[in-house]
């Protein structure tokens, strides 16, 4: 926790709790951000967004840590558009918070390489994009392709 100024994916209770806990053990307030599973994917994690509400006043109320904003991942298309409706969901879903409990909240986390340019046109201030920095990403096997027994799953 010495070496992150945010935790950009904290998801649940006990998460944000051991947080918490480890920012008052060195001294430290902690940025975090809620990360919301806006479209329902089993493949993702993060909170539904019908939780979200009383996890960011659970995160809220933890003294070491400081809720920053939300953090989402949109399904992967290679539409970018399809994201569209994703990223518009977990802007509206963090203008509904901020009304409801007077949080700030303004960090809106969202976007990778491929769908960017439609997260910043709704409302992204954070967006990853290692892929476009860095090429794609390499699978365990063609990082080893001398060695016919590994496996993705070795």
């Amino acid at each position: 926790m010495r070496l992150f100024d945010s935790i950009d994916s904290v998801d649940r209770n006990e998460l944000a709790r051991e947080i918490a806990h480890r920012a008052e053990v060195i001294g430290k307030i902690q940025n975090v951000l809620l990360q919301v599973n806006i479209a329902g994917e089993s493949t993702k994690f993060g909170c539904a967004p019908d939780a979200a509400r009383g996890l960011a006043e659970e995160i809220n109320a933890l003294p070491r840590l400081s809720l920053r904003g939300l953090m989402a991942i949109a399904p992967y298309s290679p539409e970018p558009e399809k994201s569209r409706p994703h990223f518009a969901g977990l802007r509206e879903l963090r203008d509904k918070l901020q009304m409801e409990t007077g949080l700030q909240l303004p960090v809106l986390s969202m976007g990778m390489s491929g769908d960017f340019a439609v997260a910043i046109e709704e409302g992204s201030t954070s967006v990853r994009i290692g892929t476009a920095l860095f090429g794609e990403r390499l699978t365990l096997k063609q990082r080893r392709p001398e060695d016919p027994s590994f496996t993705e799953s070795t």
